[in-house]
């Protein structure tokens, strides 16, 4: 099934106030660069943001805290990017701090419709408030919900007329995980390519998971 490819303004017009958006990228390394560009200088706000860190203050989803568009950050990081950090030390942001593994587990869940798993990290400290605990073997474990999106902002390196993305190296980081846990899955990629000239071992997140392409 050939994808629609849309324009990153179209992209844009597709993310609605109060809506949560999972970004994947590693410091914006794989991440949806344009589409979060004219996302920080559209009209849209209160957006929850599912990420694995704030990047920095001049590229990809930091560039949504300046202008006031992130009202809540689920995340692991906040420390490459002052802006977020400040906008939470004076409680302009509320921020949920998850440890990496964590996370990307927590997003896995939500993908593939789990309840949610036990995790021992995080016992003890800050990440234990409000969680239930529950213990198997004599062993306390904390349980981690799954967390789910409205829409993944995703970013690849190629994609095939089916939407079947590669990413390059580092770049797949959070990608194919986070393509799975939301019900609109948007792909910004560097190009695009025949369907079938992307070697099936090579298809790090399979076209029936993605619903639109940007180039």
């Amino acid at each position: 099934m050939t994808k629609t490819k849309i324009t990153v303004s179209q992209a844009v017009e597709k993310i609605k106030d109060g809506m949560t958006v999972m970004v994947a990228g590693f410091l914006s390394s794989g991440s949806a660069l344009k589409v979060l560009d004219a996302l920080s200088k559209s009209s849209v706000k209160d957006l929850t943001i599912i990420c694995n860190d704030t990047t920095f203050p001049d590229r990809g989803h930091g560039l949504l805290f300046e202008p006031k568009k992130v009202k809540k950050v689920i995340t692991s990081y906040l420390g490459a990017n002052p802006v977020s950090q400040q906008q939470f030390e004076e409680g302009l942001i509320e921020v949920e701090f998850v440890p990496q593994g964590t996370m990307i587990e927590r997003i896995r869940c939500g993908g593939y419709g789990l309840g949610g798993f036990l995790s021992p990290t995080g016992k003890g400290t800050l990440i234990e408030q409000g969680k239930q605990v529950i213990n198997v073997d004599g062993i306390d474990y904390l349980l981690e919900k799954p967390l789910r999106a409205d829409v993944a902002l995703i970013g690849a390196t190629r994609s095939d007329g089916a939407g079947n993305l590669y990413y390059e190296g580092t770049t797949r980081n959070f990608n194919p995980t986070m393509a799975m846990a939301a019900n609109l899955v948007i792909a910004e990629v560097e190009e695009i390519v025949s369907t079938g000239s992307i070697k099936p071992e090579d298809v790090h997140t399979q076209g029936i998971l993605v619903d639109f392409i940007v180039n």
